[in-house]
């Protein structure tokens, strides 16, 4: 007998013919699952959809569209044992890409059919689900900047020159960062805390390893103090990226928690897994193996903390016998 699922897809992601994928998507699930295949709308998200497939008890929950149509998905299944597909169809797929999943469709769908879980993280940023990361500053600019119409026509270039316009108006500003034992003030132009972020998501990449099944959040902030410095950074960034090396500049730094509360001054906007949800201040926690996944598994351990030459930095240890 086949398994039940749900397919979640999106039909306005990416840039293909969404009635010709889904098709594809039914041809290689529909001989192994019973596919209960719902539709996002602008009224109904595929949180929503994730949530009534728990409640009518499906044996796996599969999803198709971009990292926000994912991470809503995603999250209806955290803490429970229903297994989750992935079948990228977005801009950046970086939910994909972070997990080392296949971004074709035939080769994501092997992945289902291939029956292998994983436990990964996942985290919540002021309440709301978050399986990739929270952009604070930088990338949020950058982000709001690239619409969708500017997807549709450049794909992932939108973002990169989003990017290269955002950095006329690049702003630094002043960040309090507290973890379960410290708080840190530094100043930054750019704070990413992550849950499982690609190499491309280079603004992430202060650890150049994010481990995505460790119970904790790797936070970079990158501080450059000038807008040539932030070019070097971000090349950096990507050096360090591509060989899975730790950053060492005195502009960047990072370091790992379970938890993070962090203000801006000023109040700065907020990007939760491609999308944006307002300005700081947020509260990011982890949930260790909260999400089962058909995903392939590879990580190594990276360094955990590097704060040293940020610009007027001060850390303030807690006190571990108090809240």
């Amino acid at each position: 007998m086949n398994r039940s699922a749900c397919l979640i897809f999106n039909p306005v992601a990416g840039q293909g013919d969404p009635e010709q994928e889904l098709e594809v998507i039914r041809a290689l699930l529909e001989p192994e699952f019973d596919l209960d295949i719902y539709l996002t709308t602008p009224e109904v998200d595929a949180g929503q959809l994730s949530q009534a497939a728990v409640e009518r008890g499906v044996e796996a929950i599969i999803a198709s569209g971009g990292d926000g149509t994912l991470s809503a998905a995603a999250m209806a299944i955290v803490g429970t044992d229903i297994p989750f597909g992935i079948i990228s169809r977005g801009t950046a797929n970086a939910f994909a890409a972070a997990l080392r999943i296949p971004n074709t469709i035939d080769a994501a769908c092997q992945i289902i059919l291939q029956g292998e879980t994983r436990c990964v993280d996942a985290a919540y940023c002021n309440g709301k689900p978050m399986v990739l990361l929270a952009g604070i500053g930088f990338e949020a600019e950058t982000v709001e900047m690239a619409d969708r119409d500017a997807k549709r026509r450049f794909g992932i270039m939108a973002y990169v020159l989003a990017g290269v316009q955002q950095l006329r108006n690049l702003q630094s500003f002043e960040v309090e960062i507290e973890t379960e034992d410290k708080i840190v003030t530094t100043t930054a132009s750019a704070i990413t805390v992550a849950n499982a972020a690609p190499p491309s998501s280079i603004l992430a990449q202060g650890p150049a390893g994010i481990i995505y099944d460790d119970g904790l959040l790797d936070l970079t902030i990158v501080a450059p103090e000038s807008k040539a410095g932030a070019i070097a950074a971000a090349f950096h960034l990507l050096q360090t990226a591509s060989t899975s090396s730790a950053v060492d500049r005195d502009d960047i730094g990072y370091l790992r928690a379970n938890r993070f509360k962090i203000k801006a001054e000023p109040p700065q906007k907020v990007v939760l897994d491609g999308e944006m949800i307002g300005t700081t201040p947020i509260e990011v926690h982890c949930v260790p193996a909260g999400l089962k996944i058909f995903v392939p598994f590879d990580q190594a351990l990276s360094p955990a903390e590097k704060l040293e030459g940020l610009p007027n930095l001060t850390i303030e240890m807690k006190n571990s016998d108090k809240d």
